[in-house]
């Protein structure tokens, strides 16, 4: 493999999938998996096409339950592509096939820096009779209503003539994860062909309840030449009740390519500007040029993302690095700011999680804050939209404020299931986590985040003024006051860890002071105090009064935050009140037995045990604490709340739950990795090792394949840029408290800091360099640990950080 390319040598029908998952090709509208074309779905191969945010309820009966489930729709799969040596040139004039014994060579490889999927192959027939295919794919990042893949044909050893054929299948399912396939996985009907030429053929369909209609073109063109306009071969279309097929016979010689192009649109009527969306799918096939000029329009888009977001970083970590943030700009790209959609857990890449957008923005923005911020704009802005939807939730758990959902989807409601699998032991087990309800500190978190890096007042004093405060107010409202201790409580929540949603034999769910729930809640509540401050007069006054908030609730605010308990046992953060009475488990006694017990909880329960009796943790939980807040600030936030939380004490309980956690969530290691470079730097590279590796070799065994890990890739990008620089933005200026690992001591990015456009920063072993660009803003103020320097505009300085 090469920096800039992602290679399979072979045909491996057992990792089929997961290379599926890892070669999606994407533009943040929409994104296809990297399937063989000639593939249908299988044991070994799932295409799927998804555009963000396109999304479908359906009732399914499980358990002996009524269930429903959205879901973000598979799409109508536009890639089939086969091909065989035409009959009447003798022989049985099979289709060839990657799984048909035909192949004799095969190679994938996915070019990261100009987002295309290659693969070459060779078939040979059973005469001898040998084709060499390669194809080229892509999802235009330009234009991101198209895609388009290239098909050379070479006849090695024979001439004659060769059948292509080519269509548009509406006949698909969601049916890509098999711990949902007791769900109804059907979600399109209404289906509708026709041709309007011999070159381009349309496939209409509907949701079957949230009625988007989805159109899809094709245009299909043989030559003999990539340039050539002179077509060898005229199509025939064929329109079937669900799909619709393009065929071609083809002259080939020996040793002399003919190339087959299918270009494809792709419309759904929650588009914007057009009249209806198969009137806009054929005008834009019908109008988009040959392959060659729509691949040097992507290259080019490529290259301006690339030079916006370019992390430089030598070996195996950078490389790796590089893929990470190659599907992070396919999920969420520039294109994406102005959709109304989130941040889907897995990516578009698959339909773990039903698409669901989780708390994953938290380790997803700060990357796009200084990038792309119009992005992280665009994201937030999904977030206000579904804020009425927030405070109806809160009003009918009897709280006031807003309290987002754990799982959302279209319009805000909570999407997560009430009931969940256990593989393990085929069980249907009760799904607590819609009590994550620090789902919201995350969304105030992002906002505040946002607007520190990005200087935007505007958004800061509207959308995400009443995003904050009401966020704010719902953490007032569920702080309850103990009477015993002064103290307030926030009871029946389940925290980032996820192993422990009860106490031990308890009739309902839920924990009560869950450290990390109850300190970023004091948190948000400084944060909208602060914002209530500086808001300018006539916005407060008009804001306050259209949500009815007064001074009396403010006061409230204040105390709540300085009166929050947070627990302690054993000189360490107790992860949740009760935590310190939980048995210790028998690690070794479990990984003996099992090997791989990351998901802990799973094989508990197929014993007939449960984690919520165990000192055992899922995920970092009280450790994120760590990886929101820089040492300082985590120390002053326990102040603020009348604790003491000094080195020590933190050191102490880093270690407490280092020997506690199974990292059963890719998130795992990225934190304790982040964590860990601020208090144990020696043990921090095993952990950033573990994050990168996650998703390329599926560490979790099977997930990736159902979609990438979207969280834990930008978190490790981020995780260069802010972690090991201890880069913040706040108190408008730059703070940088480096904390390289030895084994990445140097690395180099640009970010986009307010008005600055391509701020770069080159990290060497004790030393730093900031060259700011030439521009007519003012000079960046930069804060080190011991020192301040100004940086104008058009020049650059070497820091000393010894």
């Amino acid at each position: 493999m090469t920096d800039w390319a992602w290679e399979y040598e072979g045909y491996d029908p057992a990792q089929e999938r997961l290379r599926e998952a890892l070669c999606t090709l994407g533009n943040g509208y929409f994104a296809t998996r990297g399937a063989a074309s000639e593939s249908l779905a299988g044991p070994a191969h799932y295409p799927g096409t998804y555009a963000a945010g396109c999304y479908n309820r359906v009732a399914s009966t499980v358990a002996g339950r009524q269930v429903e489930n959205e879901d973000l729709v598979n799409l109508p799969n536009w890639l089939p592509l086969r091909f065989r040596i035409h009959p009447m040139d003798a022989g049985d004039g099979g289709w060839f096939h990657v799984d048909d014994g035909c192949l004799r060579e095969y190679r994938q490889s996915l070019d990261l820096r100009r987002g295309v999927l290659t693969r070459r192959m060779l078939f040979e027939d059973d005469q001898g009779r040998r084709l060499a295919v390669d194809q080229h794919r892509l999802v235009h990042m330009a234009d991101p209503h198209l895609a388009a893949v290239r098909t050379r044909f070479t006849a090695q050893n024979w001439s004659g003539e060769l059948d292509v054929e080519s269509a548009i299948d509406g006949d698909v399912t969601n049916a890509g994860v098999a711990r949902y396939r007791d769900f109804e996985g059907r979600h399109l009907t209404d289906w509708r062909t026709g041709a309007v030429d011999p070159d381009v053929v349309w496939l209409h369909c509907c949701t079957s309840a949230s009625d988007i209609a989805i159109a899809m073109a094709a245009r299909i063109r043989a030559r003999t030449g990539t340039n050539s306009m002179r077509p060898v071969a005229r199509p025939r279309a064929e329109l079937r009740s669900r799909n619709v097929a393009q065929s071609l016979t083809v002259p080939v010689k020996r040793g002399k390519a003919v190339y087959v192009e299918k270009t494809v649109a792709l419309h759904t009527s929650r588009d914007a500007a057009i009249s209806d969306p198969l009137h806009a799918a054929l005008d834009r096939v019908g109008t988009a040029p040959a392959f060659p000029e729509l691949l040097a329009a992507h290259h080019a888009a490529w290259e301006h993302l690339w030079q916006r977001a370019g992390l430089r970083v030598p070996g195996e970590a950078g490389r790796i690095l590089r893929l990470h943030l190659f599907h992070v700009l396919q999920t969420l790209s520039p294109h994406t700011a102005e959709l109304d959609v989130g941040v889907p857990a897995r990516g578009l890449h698959g339909e773990a999680y039903r698409g669901h957008v989780f708390w994953d923005e938290l380790f997803v923005l700060p990357f796009l804050n200084l990038h792309f911020p119009e992005v992280s704009r665009g994201l937030l802005t999904y977030r206000h939209r579904r804020l009425p939807r927030a405070c109806r939730a809160a009003r009918e758990a009897g709280r006031r404020g807003a309290m987002f959902p754990w799982q959302c989807g279209s319009d805000g409601r909570e999407e997560a299931q009430t009931l969940h699998l256990n593989p393990r032991s085929g069980r249907w087990l009760p799904d607590h986590s819609r009590l994550q309800h620090h789902v919201g500190s995350a969304v105030a978190y992002n906002v505040w985040q946002y607007c520190q890096a990005s200087g935007d007042t505007e958004f800061l004093h509207t959308k995400g003024a009443e995003m904050l405060l009401q966020i704010a107010r719902f953490w007032a409202s569920a702080a309850e006051l103990d009477a015993v201790s002064g103290r307030y409580r926030i009871r029946g929540v389940v925290g980032p860890d996820e192993y422990h949603d009860a106490y031990p034999d308890a009739a309902e769910p839920g924990l009560d002071d869950n450290a990390y729930t109850n300190v970023t809640a004091a948190w948000v509540l400084h944060r909208a105090l602060d914002l209530a401050r500086i808001l300018p007069v006539p916005r407060r006054q008009e804001l306050f009064e259209r949500i009815a908030l007064g001074t009396e609730e403010l006061d409230r605010w204040e105390e709540v935050s300085r009166k929050l308990r947070v627990p302690f046992h054993q000189g360490v953060v107790s992860q949740f009140e009760g935590y310190a009475d939980l048995a210790e488990l028998d690690w070794q006694k479990y990984r003996d037995r099992y090997g791989d017990i990351q998901r802990l909880d799973r094989i508990l329960e197929s014993e007939g045990d449960t984690t919520n009796r165990y000192k055992a943790s899922k995920q970092a939980d009280v450790l994120m604490l760590g990886y929101l807040f820089a040492p300082s600030e985590l120390s002053h936030l326990f102040r603020l709340l009348g604790y003491d939380l000094d080195e020590d004490t933190w050191h102490r309980t880093v270690d407490y739950y280092l020997r506690r956690t199974s990292h059963g969530s890719t998130l795992s290691e990225l934190v304790h990795g982040w964590v860990l470079t601020r208090t144990r730097r020696a043990g921090a590279w095993k952990y950033l090792q573990d994050a990168l590796a996650e998703d390329v070799t599926d560490l979790q065994g099977g997930t990736t394949a159902e979609g990438i890990h979207l969280g834990a890739m930008a978190g490790t990008l981020d995780l260069v840029q802010r972690g090991l620089t201890g880069l913040e933005t706040r108190e408008e200026a730059l703070w940088l408290d480096p904390a390289p690992v030895p084994e990445l001591s140097e690395f180099s990015f640009s970010i986009r800091y307010r008005g600055h456009w391509g701020v770069a920063l080159h990290m060497r072993p004790g030393r730093l360099r900031i060259s700011v660009p030439s521009s007519e803003e003012q000079p960046i103020r930069v804060v080190l640990p011991h020192r301040e320097v100004s940086i104008a505009p058009g020049h650059a300085r070497w820091l000393d950080l010894v």
